[in-house]
C-alpha cells in the first residue's frame, strides 16, 4: 500500500468518483490513512458520498503529479467498524470543528477491496502498483 499512499502524499489532493444513480459524480479529497496495510479514507455521514457509497459500493480514486503520472485506484469501498481509523482521520486532518459530539457530525471510514492502482504516465502503459 505504500506505493498508493506516496503517490497520494505527493498529489496532495486528489478525487473519488461514485455514482449517483447513473450520474457520475466526482469530488476533490485530501485525507487518507494508511493503517493496518490500507488506505483508508474517510467522508461524513451526513454527505451525499456517503449515501453513494452505501448504494453503490464501487468507486474509483483519481490523483495527479506535477510530472503528469496520474493514479488510478478502482475497488469496492468496504466500510471500517474500528472507530480507531475515524478517531485518528479527525486529529491528522484537523476536521474536529466539523466531526463532534456537539455538531453530531461522523466520520465514516472506508478502504478498497478487489482493488487495481496503477500508475499511469501522460504516454506509454501503466504500472500496477498493488
Amino acid at each position: 500500500m505504500s506505493k498508493i499512499g506516496d503517490f497520494l502524499r505527493e498529489t496532495g489532493v486528489f478525487f473519488l468518483a461514485t455514482t449517483d444513480g447513473n450520474q457520475p459524480k466526482i469530488r476533490p479529497l485530501g485525507a487518507f490513512l494508511e493503517k493496518d496495510d490500507k488506505v483508508i479514507f474517510g467522508v461524513g455521514d451526513f454527505k451525499n458520498v456517503y449515501r453513494q457509497l452505501v448504494n453503490n459500493p464501487l468507486v474509483e480514486v483519481v490523483a495527479c503529479k506535477p510530472d503528469g503520472h496520474w493514479l488510478r485506484y478502482t475497488g469496492k469501498a468496504v466500510f471500517e467498524t474500528d472507530e480507531k481509523y475515524a478517531e485518528e482521520m479527525i486529529k491528522t486532518a484537523h476536521i474536529e470543528s466539523i466531526y463532534n459530539e456537539e455538531t453530531g457530525n461522523k466520520v465514516i471510514t472506508f478502504h478498497l477491496e478487489d482493488a487495481t492502482a496503477v500508475d499511469i504516465p501522460v504516454m506509454g502503459d501503466g504500472e500496477s502498483l498493488i
